[in-house]
């Protein structure tokens, strides 16, 4: 495990106080193609982004050739007998590792897995057999404090928070769970949701975020042109 909490602690030097980019694309998106992710990913590299978040191994493997900085591996499956669709599975986080990610991101709500998947089980494989660091998507404070807990996870993230049964009422950046989270847990906590603005990067740091990851606002080109096109006389015309 030694070789392992030296990646931890280098990647913790790298991120802090910095800018994660999300890079990804709705499936059925012209964009949603390995080369495009791995630009968009040069792009937030060349402009000071610290890290990036990936979806899938096809993707990642085009980002690892492009970016030199931090690539937060994720693979989302949607499967008709879980929720749980960000990196459900210990094959899926086998995948993204060969991939050459340097952090699997995983959904840490502790909601049924595919499979019957134990999340234990999987988070100990990932740090034994893949050895690399883990970052817990969670969704309340309770996940948050027992995925430290139970899992040793290295990262929490408030990326679900908004996205489950018992926080789904929330549309804006879950401050207070940042908050909340910085106050209890010794791992970085990095504020990943619904951040939109300048304003709203300094607020989580401010609350005691490490890092911060940001998607939509910056990569997400389908539902910003949604949203402008939305606002336009035209809109019944293209829709």
């Amino acid at each position: 495990m030694t070789d392992l909490k030296s990646k931890i602690q280098n990647l913790k030097s790298q991120i802090e106080g910095g800018l994660i980019v999300s890079c990804q694309a709705p499936a059925n998106s012209p964009l949603a193609k390995p080369e495009i992710m791995a630009a968009l990913a040069k792009t937030a590299e060349q402009n000071g982004a610290i890290g990036v978040r990936i979806d899938s191994p096809e993707h990642i493997r085009a980002v690892r050739e492009t970016v030199k900085v931090s690539i937060f591996g994720i693979y989302k499956i949607i499967s008709a007998s879980s929720e749980v669709y960000i990196t459900p599975t210990f094959s899926a986080a086998e995948e993204i590792a060969t991939a050459g990610t340097d952090v699997i991101a995983i959904d840490a709500t502790w909601r049924q897995r595919p499979n019957g998947e134990i999340l234990t089980k999987i988070v100990s494989r990932i740090k034994n057999e893949l050895k690399l660091p883990v970052m817990a998507d969670i969704s309340t404070l309770e996940e948050g404090l027992k995925a430290v807990e139970a899992l040793e996870v290295d990262f929490v993230g408030t990326t679900l928070s908004g996205y489950t049964e018992a926080t789904k009422h929330l549309i804006k950046p879950d401050f207070e769970l940042v908050e909340k989270l910085a106050e209890r847990l010794a791992v970085p906590v990095i504020c990943e949701g619904r951040l939109r603005s300048a304003a709203d990067i300094r607020r989580a740091f401010d609350c005691g975020a490490f890092a911060v990851v940001v998607g939509g606002a910056i990569t997400g080109i389908d539902q910003l042109v949604e949203q402008f096109v939305s606002a336009t006389p035209m809109r019944s015309a293209v829709y």
